[in-house]
């Protein structure tokens, strides 16, 4: 029974958090950041001479109210709930893989031990980290749009047709394993590296949560990036760091437009490896994966199950496509060896 009722703890505390995420600083819907935001939507209304009022712009009800936000709205509870149940438990693994990675350091490259100063780490990880975070985040996300099962499961943040700030917790729980692994193995590789060089003097603690990045990457935007405002930065700008509408247009339904602008922050990435598309070769965009995509994904239950659905549908056809290809191989082998006189 203690389980049952340790379970039913963990969903309604699962419930309750989504509703402090105003208050949590590390959450894209802090009211810092829809404060900015709110302020740069009204910079983005007037530069676009909106004809609506501001709040109906920004509030409009085919954003807020469509199908697909209340489909954003289950998952922002469900995954809540699905966070606390399996992710938190795993998640401070972390730490473990940063000790591990330490005592191998140790062991290997002694020689490097003690050549950092408390406050010089303090200033170098969050750099580092937000470089190769950020980089692995792209790795991943490109991985999800070129790898087919990974696709199925990643389809279901973009089956989204109407964006809203809620969208960006619209993930299928798997991807939201996959995104937390890596996290996990990026923090515990550079916690274990900076420890070592640093002859563990820095607490774990000092690891984790808020730093600079994260704040100026809040207050500029992110917010912005699941919405209807089309908030651009200047063209050179857009070259090193993804805006808003970059990512919208990443969410964009048009072909053109399908696995570009793949990075979090930094544009680099998406520059070094030919996804980028900047703001001004797009300007009409509509959402979602497609017309004949989209009605299946219409429901909160569909977007859980149709990756189930859809994977064995791609097996199925890997392998019957294979047959056919043998078949037709053996087929034509057979031919030439009737016809052809030099063939024993």
């Amino acid at each position: 029974m203690k389980w049952i009722n340790d379970t039913w703890f963990d969903i309604q505390e699962g419930l309750i958090k989504p509703f402090l995420y105003v208050f949590d600083p590390r959450e894209r819907i802090n009211w810092m950041y829809l404060l900015s935001s709110i302020l740069l939507a009204f910079y983005v209304y007037r530069k676009t001479k909106s004809n609506l009022p501001f709040l109906k712009y920004l509030f409009h009800n085919r954003v807020w109210l469509s199908k697909s936000a209340y489909v954003d709205y289950k998952f922002l509870f469900f995954n809540s709930i699905l966070k606390i149940i399996l992710i938190l438990p795993i998640l401070s693994s972390w730490k473990y893989l940063g000790v591990e990675t330490g005592f191998f350091l140790e062991e290997n490259l002694s020689f490097w031990q003690n050549t950092l100063s408390q406050n010089q780490v303090m200033v170098l990880y969050p750099i580092l980290f937000l470089i190769l975070f950020d980089f692995s985040y792209y790795l991943v996300h490109l991985a999800m749009h070129k790898i087919p099962i990974l696709w199925e499961f990643h389809k279901i943040h973009h089956s989204a047709t109407s964006l809203n700030p809620i969208t960006q917790y619209r993930l299928h729980p798997l991807e939201l394993l996959i995104n937390n692994f890596n996290y996990i193995l990026i923090s515990g590789l550079l916690y274990g590296l900076f420890d070592y060089l640093s002859f563990d003097s820095i607490p774990y603690t000092s690891m984790l949560g808020l730093n600079v990045f994260t704040l100026l990457f809040g207050f500029f935007g992110a917010t912005l990036r699941h919405s209807q405002v089309r908030l651009k930065y200047f063209d050179f700008l857009e070259g090193f760091l993804i805006s808003p509408y970059q990512h919208q247009i990443h969410h964009s339904s048009d072909p053109a437009h399908y696995d570009k602008n793949m990075g979090s922050k930094f544009a680099v990435w998406d520059r070094l490896f030919g996804t980028l598309i900047k703001s001004g070769k797009a300007e009409r965009l509509s959402f979602g994966l497609g017309a004949d995509d989209d009605i299946q994904y219409r429901s909160f239950l569909q977007n859980l199950y149709m990756p189930f659905v859809n994977i064995p549908r791609r097996l199925f056809r890997r392998f019957r496509s294979a047959d056919n290809d043998y078949g037709k191989h053996q087929e034509k082998a057979v031919l030439n060896k009737s016809t052809n006189p030099h063939q024993r």
